[in-house]
C-alpha cells in the first residue's frame, strides 16, 4: 500500500505527450451495461485548461490516448479513440490574460463500425475466423490504401511488417468455438453483421485501452481464469455509497428459442419457472451450422434465465484510496472485459456478502488528485461454458487435473 496520486498524459495522433495544456476533468466509459448485449462504443469526455491561449493541436477525428501512471511509476492507456468534438470557452480573462477551457470528446473504436458498410460475404468457417475476416477488410489496410506521398523514411522505424497499415484491429480469438453458416452478398454495416457473428459464437467484440477492435470467443474467460485466477479485492476499499446490485423480472426468460442454419429452430423450456412467472419467451436469431450447437446454446441461456438473479450493477473504487493495494490499484487501472474479480467484505445483502464474476462495463471518473473506477459485473456462471467431451485436447491426462476437483465441477479442463 502507498500513496497515489494520478499522473495523466494525453497524446493524439501518436506524436507525443501533450504537454502544454492542463487536464482538469474527465469520464471515460466502456464496455457494455450488462451481459445480454454486445457492446457500443466507449466514450472519453474531458476538460483541458488552456492558461495562455497555447495553439489547440487536435482535430475531428484525431486519434486520441489517455494514459496514467500506475503504482509504479509506469503509463498505462486507459483509453484510446477518435476525437468527435471539440468545444473551446473562455472561462477568464484580464490583464493576466486568457484562460480557455477545451471539452474534447472522443469517442472508442467501435464508432467507426456502424458506419462502414459490407456486402458480408463469408463462406462457411468458425465464428472468430468470420469475424476476422470481416474485421480485417475494414482495419488493415491494403498495399494501394497507403497514402501515395508516404516515404519510406517518415515511417515508424519500430513498426512490423505483420502491423504495419493496421488501422485498429486488436487479438481476435480464432479459430473460435462454434462453426457458423456460409452468408451470400447482402449490404449491412459491419457492426451488426460483427455483432451478429459474435452472438452466434457466445463470444462479444470488444474496444481495448489503445483504440482497437477485438473479439473474445465463448471460451476466452474460461481459459483466462483458469491461468490467471481472480483478482481479489475488499469492499472495504470501495465506496460503500452506491454499491448496487439489481434483480428483475424482466430478465427471466422461461422459454427459449435458437433459430440457426435455414431457419431450424432449437428450443428449451422451463416448466417450474413457467409456473411462477408466466410464459416468458425469447428467440436469439445465430447462423450457428450445426443443430447441437443450437441445443447447447437453447440449454445454457435457459439456465442462465429461467429464474430471477441478481446483478452486480455498481462498485466504486477510490483508486487513491492509500489502503487499496499497489497491485490491486494496477489491476483495476489496466480494467478489461471479462477481468475476474473475488470481492469480499460487501454488506450481507449485497450477494451475501462475497461476489465472484466478470468486468462487463466501466466508467473513469476524475477530479482533482481523484480518480475513480465504477464497474458493472456479472456473475461467473454466466461465462463459463462447460467443456464438451470432445473439445478437450487429445492431449490431456488424468493427472494433470487437481485429484480433488468433483465431476459436478468440472466445467473446464485448463
Amino acid at each position: 500500500m502507498s500513496q497515489w496520486t494520478p499522473e495523466w498524459a494525453v497524446s493524439i495522433n501518436g506524436a507525443g505527450d501533450v504537454t502544454n495544456l492542463t487536464l482538469a476533468n474527465l469520464t471515460i466509459t466502456s464496455g457494455r451495461t450488462d451481459i445480454y448485449s454486445q457492446p457500443y462504443a466507449g466514450y472519453c469526455n474531458v476538460e483541458i485548461i488552456n492558461l495562455d491561449q497555447s495553439p489547440i493541436v487536435m482535430d475531428i477525428n484525431d486519434q486520441v490516448s489517455i494514459k496514467v501512471k500506475d503504482s509504479s511509476g509506469t503509463f498505462v492507456n486507459i483509453f484510446g479513440g477518435f476525437v468527435s468534438d471539440i468545444d473551446v470557452t473562455v472561462s477568464d480573462a484580464g490583464t493576466n490574460g486568457i484562460s480557455e477551457r477545451i471539452r474534447v470528446i472522443a469517442l472508442g473504436a467501435l464508432s467507426k463500425l456502424p458506419k462502414s458498410l459490407t456486402e458480408g460475404v463469408l463462406a462457411k468457417d468458425f465464428d472468430g475466423d468470420q469475424i476476422f475476416s470481416i474485421l480485417s477488410e475494414l482495419l488493415l489496410n491494403n498495399w494501394n490504401e497507403v497514402p501515395a506521398a508516404e516515404t519510406w523514411a517518415d515511417y515508424t522505424p519500430t513498426v512490423t511488417w505483420a502491423n504495419a497499415e493496421n488501422v485498429g484491429l486488436g487479438d481476435i480469438d480464432q479459430p473460435g468455438n462454434y462453426e457458423l453458416t456460409s452468408r451470400s452478398s447482402d449490404l449491412t454495416n459491419v457492426y451488426s453483421l460483427v455483432s451478429a457473428l459474435a452472438t452466434s459464437g457466445f463470444g462479444y467484440i470488444y474496444e481495448d485501452s489503445v483504440g482497437r477492435i477485438g473479439y473474445a470467443d465463448s471460451t476466452r474467460r474460461a481459459d483466462y481464469l483458469g491461468t490467471n485466477g481472480y483478482t481479489e479485492l475488499s469492499a472495504n476499499t470501495a465506496l460503500a455509497r452506491g454499491i448496487r446490485t439489481q434483480k428483475r423480472s424482466g430478465d427471466v426468460r422461461n422459454d427459449v428459442t435458437i433459430v440457426y442454419k435455414a431457419n431450424a429452430t432449437a428450443n428449451a423450456f422451463d416448466a417450474q419457472s413457467q409456473g411462477l412467472y408466466g410464459p416468458q419467451q425469447y428467440q436469439i436469431n445465430t447462423s450457428l451450422e450445426h443443430d447441437y450447437d443450437a441445443e447447447e446454446q437453447a440449454d445454457f441461456y435457459l439456465g442462465l434465465r429461467a429464474f430471477p438473479q441478481a446483478q452486480f450493477k455498481e462498485i466504486t473504487f477510490p483508486l487513491a484510496n492509500g489502503e487499496l493495494d499497489d497491485n490491486d490499484r494496477d489491476a483495476l487501472l489496466n480494467v478489461f472485459m471479462g477481468l475476474p474479480l473475488d470481492i469480499t467484505d460487501l454488506p450481507s445483502n449485497i450477494t451475501n456478502s462475497q461476489f465472484q464474476g466478470f468486468v462487463e462495463g466501466w466508467t473513469f471518473q476524475a477530479g482533482y488528485n481523484q480518480l475513480n473506477l465504477t464497474l458493472t459485473l456479472s456473475p461467473t456462471e454466466y461465462s463459463i461454458i462447460t467443456t464438451r467431451w470432445d473439445r478437450v485436447n487429445p492431449a490431456e491426462t488424468w493427472n494433470t487435473l487437481s485429484p480433488t476437483l468433483q465431476w459436478i465441477d468440472a466445467t473446464i479442463v485448463a
